[in-house]
């Protein structure tokens, strides 16, 4: 009987943003993302982050010494009850199909975890349901879910699941009018909001976080360093910020980051003067009436937290639509916090 081949090994290595950039694009083609955008999304993410470089690791096959695979972690500012805490969220990671097995990529989470041990106070990520069960096996614990919440505004589309088109297009006018009105009643004692859209994130963004009360929830830092390089930088689908504020000209009171996906709003993120407890149901109204102000069919969030952070959306009508585990884990001294908290922000796009 002759003998099994012997298994492949397995290396991993710190690489360079600047050096392994084509190493790190030839790995990506066809593997993760769309093709016709990495090379932007590399520059961005990894070459512009305000926060420093990502820490960036690369597997190899030790036989052949070629790069069979990547995984990185980008690092985020944040912070939990005024204290400031070093984080990294986990992306793109990708092996070559040749090695697309558990081993390699065991071996390559097990490589970025002790890099980011030394780095970081605290990784997370949202690994898709394949990449899930290799999180497991290296030592990440469920931190969260990130639960995506929708309300909707114009119902025609959503009627016809259950009713006949002509029905549905007949009867959705009527109920989107009976919901509005609805709404137009849980704000009469709403305090007056003026409100605008703005195309990029501004300072007094970064004046409204300082001056806000510092949650004990751990969660990035929203000033205009985030948002201009999350959001304003970003090769991704356009940005604008809905602010509101007491009256027009006055003190900005609260922000959202949204994008238009057909007629789909989606609330990237977001900001408030007492967001320490969540963003108030008040605000999420204002948010609401500009929404459908401007023809827009829903308005979705992701979010990721305590009860008390999604309070004001649930008030306001916003119902969970989907759910993804977050995963990540503690280092060294860093104490852990057990309130999450996070939104579409804290992702890499």
């Amino acid at each position: 009987m002759s003998e099994a081949a012997p298994l492949p090994s397995y290396g991993v290595e710190v690489g360079d943003v600047v050096r392994d950039r084509e190493t790190v694009l030839a790995i990506w083609r066809g593997n993760l993302g769309d093709p016709a955008r990495i090379e932007a999304k590399y520059d961005w993410f990894y070459r512009d982050c305000p926060y420093g470089e990502p820490l960036l690791c690369v597997l190899r096959d030790r036989a052949s010494g070629a790069a069979v695979g990547v995984a990185a972690a980008g690092p985020r500012r944040m912070q939990a009850g005024g204290r400031a805490l070093r984080a990294g969220v986990l992306v793109d990671m990708a092996v070559l199909p040749a090695h697309r097995s558990l081993g390699p990529a065991l071996v390559l989470q097990q490589g970025l975890m002790e890099a980011a041990s030394t780095r970081f106070d605290l990784v997370y990520g949202f690994p898709n349901p394949k990449a899930a069960p290799v999180f497991k096996r290296v030592g990440y614990t469920q931190l969260g879910e990130m639960v995506r919440h929708a309300r909707v505004l114009r119902h025609a589309r959503y009627l016809e699941r259950r009713v006949p088109r002509a029905v549905a297009q007949l009867a959705g006018p009527v109920v989107d009018l009976g919901v509005a009105c609805e709404d137009a009643w849980r704000r009469r004692g709403d305090a007056r909001i003026a409100t605008r859209w703005v195309d990029r994130a501004g300072d007094e963004m970064t004046t409204l976080w300082a001056s806000a009360q510092a949650p004990a929830a751990a969660l990035a830092v929203r000033d205009r360093d985030l948002l201009g390089w999350r959001f304003d930088r970003a090769p991704l689908p356009p940005t604008r910020y809905l602010e509101l504020r007491e009256r027009a000209g006055g003190a900005l009171r609260a922000w959202f980051a949204c994008q238009v996906e057909g007629d789909m709003l989606h609330v990237a993120d977001c900001w408030s003067a007492d967001a320490a407890n969540g963003v108030g149901r008040d605000a999420i109204d204002a948010l609401l009436e500009s929404a459908r102000y401007d023809g827009h069919a829903a308005v979705s969030v992701q979010l990721a937290g305590a009860a008390s952070t999604l309070a004001g959306w649930q008030d306001a009508g916003f119902r969970a639509r989907g759910r993804r585990p977050v995963y990540g884990r503690w280092f060294g001294t860093a104490t852990p916090v057990p309130d999450l908290r996070l939104t579409a922000v804290d992702e890499d796009e």
